[in-house]
């Protein structure tokens, strides 16, 4: 897809989809303005939020295809609203066969041109996204030109509208990056591919990477993710990835660790048929860091960010960890393990520990599909979040707020921490049937010694049952904006 600003005119295009303001239904077009007063008389269309109405009407000899939007009132508009619009139209669009298109900035004083510029790229960017590689019958589509304009704008302001598109361009393709990830079958992405895919996004993005195989875990002592491996016949990998943007001060590190379980069956505790068939999707996580990555290293942020994968899959064999077993970890703590499906904390633990012992990580961000509670507590909206400090959260919720992708804090009382704590080892890796999400999240806060750290729990937004304004069914890439959002926060100015 090629996003522009003004590349375009109004004139040139197949669709022009006009974003309106509830009362401020007008347009520097005259004739646009006579067909909208038209409409508005005749009660089809107002403005109100999630209002459409399309109409055809003639243009230079040609059929143009106009989209009018209702955006609602102007006080309660969000950068969200412009990112579904621009994702619906865009989805209108190609149902319409319209490959040239104009998407109109409305003119609102609670938001930045340019912000909105962002924000409607990024939304059509991911509203053009699809999945089907594997369809041997799909038809070849025209690629879709956009272009996004606003009235009266100066010179200064088209710069940063460029810039600003340019960045809602490559955020997305990070996010789609990780959508990629998460939507390859277990047959095709498994720890190995998943590390040579890393590598080839490393070489296009601008990062350093190592992939360290099953000797290197073993000489670790990674004893949590090693054993959690042991029922495959693929071998793990331990993914690390690193970006310096800010040399002047090496020692101040963002880390990231990705849970990277390229398919969980549930081991010996074993999921039913219905819960295994989207489990190539476990995986989410890693997904996440490594689209994040990408966006930072193309952005040259100004930070220092490195981020660790332990990726492996969670089988059934003769080799397989048993539930009753008690099993080691790098930071040299026993584990009593009492289910095998709760595997994704055990490669975390690990994973975080090493982050911070071998890459000197001072703050940390783990990110996993990790409990089926939080999809039961928070549905596929929103992410939920432990956290041993309340500014980093605080961090993460602004970011949050601005890039659409909800997050909400759990308590971390440690009267869950009783939960975990085994008769026989040191910790055990399930608390019970009660607060699946947070003991999960507590569990890996016992491996993450002082260093500030957030928990996120993707396990209902990083895959989607059904379309959304734009995504489709299947990986959604979340929390990628919101993690280079973070890091272009925290940057050293």
């Amino acid at each position: 897809m090629k996003v522009g600003f003004k590349s375009m005119t109004c004139a040139e295009v197949d669709a022009l989809v006009v974003n309106l303001v509830e009362n401020k239904l007008t347009t520097p077009n005259e004739a646009l303005n006579k067909s909208i007063k038209m409409l508005v008389d005749r009660e089809l269309f107002a403005g109100k939020e999630g209002e459409v109405y399309t109409f055809t009407r003639e243009n230079n000899e040609t059929l143009q295809t106009v989209i009018l939007v209702g955006l609602g009132k102007e006080e309660n508009l969000s950068l969200e609203d412009f990112r579904k619009v621009a994702g619906n139209a865009i989805k209108k669009c190609i149902e319409l066969k319209l490959n040239k298109v104009f998407l109109r900035i409305p003119e609102v004083k609670t938001l930045e041109a340019s912000e909105i510029a962002k924000a409607m790229t990024y939304g059509a960017v991911l509203g053009n996204y699809t999945f089907d590689k594997y369809k041997t019958s799909k038809k070849e589509a025209k690629e879709i030109e956009v272009s996004i304009g606003a009235h009266g704008v100066n010179d200064e302001t088209v710069e940063e509208m460029v810039k600003s598109i340019q960045e809602g361009r490559e955020i997305a393709e990070g996010v789609i990056i990780a959508r990629n990830l998460v939507n390859e079958p277990s047959n095709v992405l498994y720890p190995e591919t998943l590390a040579n895919e890393a590598i080839k996004i490393s070489k296009e993005s601008g990062f350093d990477i190592e992939v360290f195989g099953l000797d290197k875990i073993k000489e670790l002592k990674m004893e949590a993710f090693y054993e959690v491996s042991k029922g495959s016949e693929k071998e793990p990998k331990l993914i690390v990835m690193r970006y310096f943007g800010n040399k002047d001060n090496k020692e101040d590190i963002l880390g990231l660790v990705g849970k990277g379980l390229t398919y969980d069956s549930g081991g010996y505790s074993i999921k039913p048929t219905a819960g295994m068939d989207t489990m190539k999707s476990d995986m989410g996580g890693a997904a996440a860091v490594i689209g994040a990555m990408s966006i930072i290293a193309k952005r040259k942020l100004k930070i220092n960010v490195v981020t660790v994968i332990a990726s492996c899959e969670n089988l059934i064999s003769g080799n397989a960890y048993k539930p009753g077993e008690i099993i080691g970890s790098m930071a040299g703590k026993t584990i009593e393990v009492l289910n095998t499906d709760a595997e994704g904390r055990l490669t975390l633990a690990d994973a975080v520990h090493y982050i911070i012992e071998k890459e000197n990580a001072k703050e940390i961000i783990d990110v996993a599909t990790l409990t089926g509670a939080a999809l039961v507590a928070l549905g596929e909206t929103t992410t939920a979040v432990i956290t041993n400090n309340s500014e980093f959260y605080k961090e993460l919720k602004e970011v949050s707020d601005y890039t659409g992708e909800k997050v909400w804090e759990l308590p971390a009382f440690d009267d869950y921490k009783k939960l975990i704590k085994s008769d026989i080892a040191d910790l055990k890796n399930i608390g019970g049937k009660f607060a699946g999400t947070i003991t999960a999240g507590l569990f890996i806060k016992e491996f993450v010694q002082d260093k500030p750290w957030l928990h996120l729990d993707i396990a209902g937004t990083s895959w989607s049952s059904s379309k959304s304004d734009y995504g489709i069914k299947g990986g959604t890439g979340a929390p990628v904006s919101t993690l280079y959002e973070l890091a272009k926060k925290k940057q050293s100015k």
